[in-house]
């Protein structure tokens, strides 16, 4: 019996466009498995579109290791493929003792990751880059930027299918069995209509859907299921002109990093997002935003008591930890770990997911 099939991939956001392109620039026969009727509806496309650089993260986990690789692949292949970015640069500001206390380590963190062009800012000197800007020291994040999201993963899944990998939208995956060495895969159209193929390998990108789709793989022992949490993050946009030119950040909170400022390609600003944990995937924005993000925004931006917020979108973050805990590294999943051969599953692929996109592929090609 022979594949259909090299790879199979579950799931087309930026992490999964990524992986199919990097599979089908190595040569590998690819086919993407996207429930919905275009990429990256869902964490790909709900988020702050943040270039981050690797700062916040426990020193050898994957999330440091793949988001500093990854911002420098980012950063390159945009340059190489026309994807808008600006390195705008980010100032995490502190406005307590406490909170400067909190910076010395936020520095220490990032320079243990290879963040090593973090630079110190004093009260005077941020005020000379940021006027609006209150706080009694900070950090000044050159390599942190933002990037069109959207036509990043336009770029990846053009790339990929011009490397002859091929996306069938409007189709979910609704399970797999090993036999004969490959996989047999059933997925369904959005007519209802069962399709059967078979594939060498899997790799499950599906973000939200994730468990579910290990689930339903024949041989995968549900133990090994990670839990599963839902953090949705709220954001409101900024009416009139833009107070600053740095991305703004407040020093972190538990599990967070704080409402914080940042500005799109086109320069308007937007904050968020907070953090709420909810029980299901929901996107209906929390009631009360402006007033919430007024008082968090206010501690080192007090003109925000004079200007008007708007609550605008949200995303929902697929955390594998919840309220009680403040950190889960990505998991990644190979054979070693739950004994099926040629599958490969990601759980809790949440920020910085997107600047670590093509780190991630790169991991995970070949398994």
């Amino acid at each position: 019996m022979s594949p259909d099939f090299d790879a199979l991939v579950i799931g087309a956001g930026v992490v999964g466009l990524a992986v199919a392109r990097e599979l089908a620039l190595k040569g590998k026969q690819v086919l993407v498995l996207e429930k919905a009727a275009r990429a990256g509806t869902e964490t790909s496309a709900r988020n702050s579109e943040v270039i981050h650089a690797g700062i916040y993260y426990p020193t050898g986990t994957l999330k440091a290791r793949l988001c500093v690789e990854g911002r420098q692949l980012l950063y390159d292949y945009c340059t190489a493929h026309g994807v808008e970015t600006k390195r705008l640069g980010k100032i995490i500001a502190a406005c307590s003792p406490a909170e400067e206390t909190k910076l010395q380590g936020i520095k220490a963190l990032a320079d243990a990751n290879g963040v090593t062009d973090l630079r110190w800012l004093s009260a005077l000197e941020t005020a000379a880059l940021e006027p609006e800007l209150s706080c009694t020291k900070a950090l000044l994040s050159p390599s942190t930027g933002i990037v069109d999201a959207s036509g990043f993963m336009l770029s990846l899944q053009g790339e990929a299918e011009a490397h002859g990998a091929s996306i069938a939208f409007n189709t979910s995956f609704k399970g797999a069995a090993r036999q004969d060495g490959n996989f047999v895969v059933t997925a369904q159209g959005a007519d209802g209509e069962i399709t059967e193929l078979i594939c060498a390998s899997i790799f499950n990108c599906a973000g939200h859907g994730a468990h579910e789709a290990a689930a339903a793989i024949a041989g995968y022992d549900a133990r090994h299921l990670p839990p599963k949490f839902f953090a949705r993050g709220n954001y409101c946009s900024l009416s009139g002109s833009s107070p600053f030119k740095h991305l703004i950040y407040p020093v972190p909170v538990s599990g967070a990093l704080g409402i914080h400022a940042t500005l799109d390609l086109a320069g308007a600003v937007r904050f968020g997002p907070n953090i709420q944990w909810i029980d299901t995937l929901d996107y209906t924005l929390q009631d009360g935003l402006p007033e919430i993000f007024t008082e968090a925004i206010a501690t080192y931006w007090p003109g925000v008591r004079s200007r008007t917020l708007s609550p605008s979108y949200c995303g929902v973050r697929p955390k594998t930890h919840g309220p009680d805990k403040s950190f889960a590294d990505f998991s990644i999943q190979r054979d070693a770990h739950h004994g099926v051969p040629g599958l490969v599953n990601l759980f809790g692929i949440e920020s910085p997911g997107l600047t670590a996109s093509l780190a991630i592929a790169k991991e995970l090609s070949p398994i």
